[in-house]
């Protein structure tokens, strides 16, 4: 059947809406319900950008996180990028650890079958800049943090922005939640993590670890930058092409956790927040 012009344009505007491929929320950037883009300090764990929390281990701010901080100019196919800050130049201890993650839904992880035989390999691919160089680190960790993969990757060049594209085998062992509201899978970005929580790069293990054992610490230089945006997690061994979906949805997905509904009354406004394990 042939398609009339209005067909056309349908598909045209959502030409690059590929489904759930994407397993991340908000991986764009483009989401940021509570602080509509001013800057937040992280004293604490926290929420940031919709679906995207900041983790410091000290209980003092060390980093600040806002969207499009520094204001520069984002990778091509992307207006929106998640920036963090050095607020310090701190000298990580061992058990500390300085980090944004997010956390994936069981019900958006369990087809992924980790934990069984037949576990699936992902793909993790972002877009990356920052003021430093050197070796950076993450992780990917289970609901309970008993199982770990620390991951590393490269930025050869400051202030630039570089594509990462990391490959992870699924975890046939451990305990991995279903297709329940928990925890699915925890990923994670370093900004600074001690020896405690950081194992050997790119394999499993049976430990809570958050960082690539030697990756650079962010936090260790007052007003380092480290810029992330187009983060995709995949079934498959392949990086492919990010997964654009319409704001709406977009912003649907995430205000499944969270979500502001305005009155009618001028100035006021009210919060309702939807809390479901996966955003804890």
């Amino acid at each position: 059947m042939a398609l009339t012009q209005v067909d056309q344009g349908l598909l045209g505007t959502y030409a690059q809406y590929t489904g759930f491929k994407n397993r991340i929320l908000n991986g764009q950037m483009v989401i940021d319900q509570r602080n509509a883009g001013a800057s937040v300090s992280v004293g604490s764990s926290q929420y940031t950008l919709d679906r995207w929390a900041g983790q410091v281990s000290s209980g003092s701010a060390r980093f600040s996180v806002q969207q499009n901080a520094g204001s520069v100019t984002p990778p091509v196919g992307f207006t929106n990028y998640l920036g963090c800050t050095s607020t310090s130049a701190y000298t990580v201890g061992a058990a500390d650890f300085f980090s944004v993650s997010q956390n994936i839904e069981g019900f958006n992880f369990a087809d992924l079958q980790w934990g069984t035989a037949n576990a699936k390999s992902i793909t993790l691919s972002f877009q990356v800049y920052s003021s430093l160089t050197g070796t950076f680190g993450g992780s990917l960790n289970n609901s309970a943090y008993s199982r770990s993969y620390p991951f590393s990757y490269s930025i050869p060049v400051a202030n630039t922005w570089t594509t990462i594209s990391i490959t992870i085998a699924g975890d046939t062992t451990g305990t991995w939640i279903g297709a329940t509201n928990g925890i699915g899978l925890r990923v994670r970005f370093g900004l600074g993590v001690g020896t405690t929580y950081s194992g050997t790069a790119n394999s499993w293990a049976g430990s809570q670890y958050f960082s690539a054992t030697g990756a650079t610490s962010v936090v260790g230089t007052s007003g380092a930058t480290f810029y992330i945006t187009g983060v995709m997690l995949e079934k498959g061994s392949t990086a492919t092409s990010f997964d654009y979906r319409p704001y709406g949805t977009e912003l649907a997905l995430c205000q499944r956790y969270y979500q502001i509904i305005r009155s009618n009354a001028p100035y006021q406004f009210y919060t309702l927040v939807t809390y479901e394990s996966a955003s804890t």
